[in-house]
């Protein structure tokens, strides 16, 4: 670091991902962290979602979990919007996450061909 500019620049961006994990009545995506999800690409599979989220300016919250059971689908991400089932996505690749954000968390549509499991309150 070499300036107070940069610096600035710094907490602005993790401020900014922080609000992205807060707490609150809006969609959120979890990203299935266990070490079986890691061994099949999910480092890459949150990196996209974190990605897209910004790019897009999108009030998200973005979180991560443990292993859920289901290692033979891994990756793994949830997405639950307000009001709505949590669907749970696997056998996922990083070029189907902007299609997830897309068709799924902006345009309400679920990804029929990449949801795993759907789950009610």
């Amino acid at each position: 670091m070499k300036s107070l500019e940069e610096l600035k620049d710094m907490r602005n961006k993790f401020q900014n991902e922080i609000k992205k994990r807060d707490q609150g009545p809006r969609t959120e995506i979890i990203v299935g962290m266990g070490t079986c999800g890691i061994a099949a690409g999910a480092r890459d599979i949150l990196k996209a979602v974190l990605q897209e989220v910004d790019k897009r300016n999108m009030d998200v919250r973005v979180t991560q979990t443990g292993c859920i059971g289901m290692c033979e689908k891994e990756p793994l991400i949830d997405v639950k919007l307000p009001g709505k089932e949590r669907i749970t996505y696997g056998n996922l690749e990083v070029s189907d996450i902007s299609k997830i954000i897309l068709e799924h968390v902006i345009n309400g549509n679920v990804v029929q061909d990449l949801v795993i499991a759907r789950h009610s309150e």
